[in-house]
């Protein structure tokens, strides 16, 4: 570790006294570019002859830290004794770093940070959401509205980019913008609960005046510098913080409980940060999303590729559809022997396929036990990673993700010791139990005080932090494994029983699995409903999990549905999704009358 001496810290006053870094960013009032250039030349001759007095490269190590300085002194030297000082330093050219050279590589760390940062100052907006978000014990209920905030910016098209997770579930969203006492009323356009991002719109014409849009640049390369911009909590006024790249990987987005590529960076993301832009250069680097709880200035971004792979989904068919999924679970092949008996020769190498989803297009041509080993002409190392970069890796999941919906991949596959080749339509899956339901409300049905519902994951969550463990096992275990089998299909379980004289005895089947109504397997929540309403027979017959019954006399079960319904002021007896006909309508105003 380079130890600042004399020289150095002589070098840091001089800083002190010539730029001025952090203050004029937060009042906006930044200086014009040819006069910190002149500044910069002259302390950039002063910080290499300090440098030459001792160790010769200490001004390039000291460089790296400048960036911290938080003065906002300006320099007061008078011009004689600076050109006198400028032609004692002529003298030690041959010793000198060029200028030049020292300028050119401090422009993308120091001089273009003013700029850049300059113009977020007119791009990025704090954002006020109102939400209020589903009871999924008792699903014709919302919970309280909660206020929070997040940041956002501005993308050309007058648009802001923010995340999904800052205006999820929103009933109310308001945004301001830097210097601006004034909030104006958004509009969201379009969410991607699995990317984390959400594209705003704002109709007030005053709202845009002064305003810039941020251009998207590229995937940042390790210890590269970024900055990210926001409205973190602790205050009201715009943030700035600054931080280098210190790994591109897949990662888990908390919000979407998706696995895409994302950017983690040492510079602090607090709650607030949200939506805020990370700048390098001129340009954003990624979204500020999430950090890593229990540890310390550890966040994450959500990168450019993601970003325009939402972006454009979102231009192209006016909402978004989801990221692409090949519908596998692969398993490493990086065992010897494994290799070997699937005759996989030294040359080779890949993934075996373990599981694939009966909906995906893949099941039409791939089997279990096939080796990919290659993604679009990519080869698929053994551990399921293939290149990135210059000398980095990724796991293979995100060529796939990156894939258009309906696009072709070519797969080359060894199956039986032979090689095939082939061609997958890829196109976004929904899993059996969905994993979040935010801007939409829950799914339910209510007969004889029965309430019937689609198992989902945000249901599994009401039972608090520890749900993997206070929820039922069974359902947790499904929700987390099995896979759909036909398209529609839902898991409909009987979430609770309403006590009534008319299901008395029926309450401790809570929590089960529906799975035939009158003989007929429930294919989804609607289907049941049917079932139940068509049904000529006198009595309706519920078959559950675990071989358990529920008989119910079908006129009794409607007329006592109607008091059960007043008893608990429930105002309907099925969600609003379920009574697009005829027949619910009328079921739907029996039960209520």
């Amino acid at each position: 570790m380079l130890r600042i001496g004399p020289s150095l810290r002589t070098a840091r006053k001089l800083l002190n006294r010539n730029l001025h870094f952090q203050s004029p960013i937060i009042a906006g009032d930044v200086a014009p570019v040819h006069h910190r250039r002149q500044e910069l030349h002259r302390f950039v001759r002063r910080c290499n002859y300090s440098s030459t007095v001792g160790n010769t490269s200490a001004s390039a190590s000291f460089f790296s830290t400048l960036n911290n300085s938080n003065s906002s002194t300006t320099s007061t030297t008078p011009h004689a004794e600076r050109a006198e000082e400028n032609d004692s330093l002529q003298s030690n050219a041959s010793e000198v770093e060029p200028v030049a050279a020292v300028e050119q590589r401090l422009s993308s760390g120091m001089v273009d940070a003013y700029l850049a940062i300059e113009l977020a100052l007119d791009s990025v907006v704090k954002i006020f959401t109102v939400s209020s978000s589903p009871n999924y014990f008792l699903p014709w209920q919302n919970k309280s509205q909660r206020e929070t905030t997040g940041s956002g910016f501005v993308i050309r098209g007058k648009r802001i980019l923010t995340n999904a997770h800052v205006v999820a579930d929103h009933t109310f969203v308001l945004v301001r913008k830097h210097g601006s006492p004034t909030k104006y009323r958004a509009t969201v356009q379009a969410v991607g609960h699995e990317c984390d991002l959400a594209i705003l719109v704002v109709e007030s014409e005053e709202f845009w005046e002064g305003m810039n849009s941020l251009e998207l640049g590229d995937v940042p390369f390790l210890q590269e510098a970024v900055a990210v911009v926001g409205y973190p909590q602790g205050g009201d006024n715009i943030s700035v913080t600054k931080g280098v790249v210190s790994r591109v990987e897949p990662t888990q987005y908390v919000h979407g409980a998706s696995q895409l590529l994302a950017i983690q960076i040492d510079a602090a993301i607090n709650p607030g940060n949200s939506g805020g832009p990370a700048i390098m250069g001129d340009k954003v680097a990624g979204v500020a999303f999430q950090n890593l709880s229990g540890a310390e200035n550890i966040g994450y971004i959500i990168p450019v590729p993601v970003i325009k792979h939402f972006i454009a989904g979102v231009e192209e068919r006016g909402e978004y559809i989801g990221f692409c999924s090949l519908g596998l679970s692969c398993q490493p092949t990086e065992n010897a022997q494994i290799r070997e008996y699937f005759q996989m020769q030294s040359k080779l190498t890949g993934v075996l396929v373990s599981r694939i989803n009966p909906l995906s297009d893949a099941s039409r041509v791939l089997k279990k036990d096939d080796i990919i080993l290659s993604f679009d002409g990519v080869p698929i190392a053994n551990d399921g990673t293939v290149p990135f970069r210059n000398r980095e890796r990724i796991t293979f999941d995100h060529l796939v993700s990156m894939k258009k919906p309906n696009e072709t991949a070519e797969l080359k596959v060894l199956r039986n010791g032979k090689v095939h080749d082939f061609k997958i339509t890829l196109h976004p899956l929904q899993p059996l139990v969905p994993v979040h339901q935010f801007d939409k409300l829950p799914s339910y049905f209510i007969f004889a005080g029965l309430v019937f519902i689609p198992l989902t994951q945000p249901f599994l969550h009401e039972y608090g932090e520890d749900w993997y463990n206070a929820s039922p096992r069974r359902l947790c275990e499904r929700a987390l494994r099995e896979l759909p089998k036909k398209p529609g299909e839902q898991f409909i379980i009987l979430s609770q029983v309403l006590m009534d004289d008319i299901n008395a005895g029926y309450e401790r089947l809570a929590e089960l699995q529906v799975k035939k109504v009158n003989g007929v397997e429930v294919l989804n929540l609607k289907h049941l409903r049917q079932l139940v309403e068509d049904g000529n027979q006198k009595n309706v017959r519920f078959d559950l999990d675990d071989e358990r019954v529920i008989v119910l006399n079908y006129e009794s079960a409607r007329i006592a549905t109607s008091r059960i319904l007043k008893r608990h002021r429930i105002p309907h007896a099925m969600s609003s999704d379920l009574t697009d006909d005829e027949n619910a309508v009328e079921l739907q105003s029996a039960c209520s009358s």
